[in-house]
């Protein structure tokens, strides 16, 4: 595989096409702007990430319909992600929207839930965490996750962690759309110095949640 030179603008447009006419049809006829300006980029990318973040997984481009109302046979992003526990890892996207860099807990089993709450009844970790999270959100990223509308039973309502122990998940995002730089080689720096920004709340979670 030649060495990483960008994400090209055609794969923001293949997507803004594809979400007009997500066909089986219209796939067939542009699979190979696909494959040159969405999933061969895309792998490039991650294998120029690979040495510090580890292997990374291209996700198919097809959907499940096995339990969805919605037929639509192709999904509407080309997303990237290397794991580093069950439900866990750095993530890259290209979609309509341009690229996205995020990490963290995106699917928690009620192990990892546990493990999750029950490190939030230490102080200092609780603390860290908070700390992590006001400094990304500082930064302009987005901290979120799956969360109970109310407070986990048994927690007393005065607890000091009691709006972290409601999350289920938690995870960072930046959406970056489509800036200058992302069908330039400078796209794999930009993605890694978000994913180092990303890396204290993976190493809270690899360390609090871990596989639970």
């Amino acid at each position: 595989m030649s060495g990483f030179e960008g994400i090209p603008t055609e794969a923001v447009e293949f997507y803004e096409a594809l979400e007009l006419d997500n066909s089986r049809d219209w796939w067939t006829a542009h699979r190979e702007l696909y494959d040159t300006a969405v999933r061969g980029p895309m792998e490039a990318l991650a294998a120029s990430l690979e040495e510090e973040f580890g292997d990374a997984k291209l996700f198919r481009p097809y959907r499940d319909l096995r339990f969805s109302q919605d037929k639509s046979p192709y999904k509407t992003h080309q997303g990237v992600v290397v794991a580093t526990a069950p439900g866990m890892g750095w993530y890259v996207q290209v979609s309509a929207e341009g690229l996205m860099t995020a990490a963290g807990w995106y699917s928690g089993t009620p192990g990892q839930v546990a493990s999750f709450r029950e490190s939030l009844e230490d102080e200092d970790a609780g603390t860290g965490l908070a700390r992590i999270i006001d400094t990304l959100r500082a930064e302009g990223r987005v901290v979120e996750g799956d969360r109970l509308k109310t407070r986990p039973r048994g927690v007393d309502a005065d607890h000091p962690f009691l709006d972290l122990l409601r999350y289920k998940t938690l995870r960072v995002q930046r959406q970056h759309g489509t800036p200058p730089w992302m069908p330039t080689p400078e796209a794999s720096a930009r993605v890694r110095g978000e994913w180092r920004a990303y890396r204290p709340l993976m190493d809270w979670l690899s360390a609090h949640v871990g596989e639970g």
